[in-house]
């Protein structure tokens, strides 16, 4: 008897052109992920007839979602799918911006050696977090809503899944983040999201999501910072917008990501005390749409 090893598993996509219809003869693109919690959920419809001896005799399966989340230590080239997910558009000369064009994958989750593959389809990313913190990898977690699942012992791949890039995740050690275009060389975390609050929508004649509703782009996050001066505080007394840039790099120094939020506002300047550490100011942040680059976040590819 044998038991499916996590260290034998993957996990593979490919694009669709239709909501929940995996392409005929799809080749699949190997996702180098950290974990994932991919999964079916049913909703439990109960009879509410009532009976003398006070037992149910009815109880069915409703609707059902494909979703769960992704984490990954986030690189170049090898999650840019997912991205496009997350901010519904697509890459132009390596700069993405938010936009309203639904990206849907279909994913497929293999336990290779109990030949047990799980096929999610219409899966979309209702948000994305990316994580910032010294002595680590950039890591981004994607909470993806889908369609449906179905299990095979079969993979949907009708050749073996392509390979992902080899290039080295990003870190914090050559990160560069900047406040109102001046480099800020204090902060210890920095944590943000695009959240798009997926729903499936159902109609009468079927179980499965006839689509996904998309909510509003909102982009926030929070940073830390050592407690150095004021001008983190007066931003926020003031209400002062400003902009937050984001570089980080692989070891290589040859890939990077930048993520500009071309206009920050400030709702928090938390500078509590707690023993003899240093002091550290905690700013949460929202990011709203600028004219001038048409998004509340750009992402740039390098």
């Amino acid at each position: 008897m044998a038991f499916a090893q996590g260290s034998r598993s993957s996990l593979s996509y490919i694009a669709e052109a239709t909501f929940g219809t995996t392409p005929t003869t799809p080749q699949f693109v190997n996702l180098p992920i950290n974990s994932h919690s991919l999964d079916l959920t049913k909703d439990r419809v109960e009879g509410n007839e009532i009976q003398a001896d006070r037992m149910p005799r009815v109880d069915r399966h409703g609707n059902k979602q494909a979703g769960g989340s992704i984490e990954v230590d986030l690189r170049k080239l090898d999650f840019d799918e997912l991205i496009e997910s997350a901010f519904l558009s697509s890459f132009s000369t390596n700069v993405l911006k938010v936009g309203t064009a639904p990206k849907y994958l279909s994913i497929e989750d293999a336990a290779n050696d109990i030949s047990q593959f799980r096929l999610f389809t219409g899966m979309s990313a209702s948000s994305m977090s990316v994580s910032i913190a010294p002595n680590q990898m950039v890591t981004a977690n994607f909470d993806m809503v889908g369609k449906t699942m179905a299990q095979a012992q079969t993979t949907a791949s009708t050749a073996p899944p392509t390979a992902p890039s080899t290039n080295v995740p990003f870190d914090s050690y050559s990160g560069v983040i900047s406040d109102g275009g001046s480099g800020i060389a204090i902060v210890t975390s920095l944590d943000f999201s695009i959240t798009n609050s997926l729903a499936p929508t159902f109609v009468i004649g079927s179980d499965s999501a006839a689509q996904l509703e998309f909510g509003r782009a909102v982009v926030e996050g929070t940073m830390t910072i050592y407690y150095e001066d004021e001008t983190i505080i007066n931003k926020f007394l003031n209400e002062t917008e400003s902009t937050l840039e984001v570089s980080v790099d692989d070891p290589t120094g040859t890939n990077s990501y930048t993520f500009l939020f071309p206009r920050v506002k400030y709702n928090g300047a938390a500078v509590p005390l707690s023993g003899s550490a240093s002091r550290l100011i905690t700013v949460p942040f929202v990011a709203l749409y600028d004219a001038t680059e048409a998004t509340n976040i750009k992402l740039t590819k390098a």
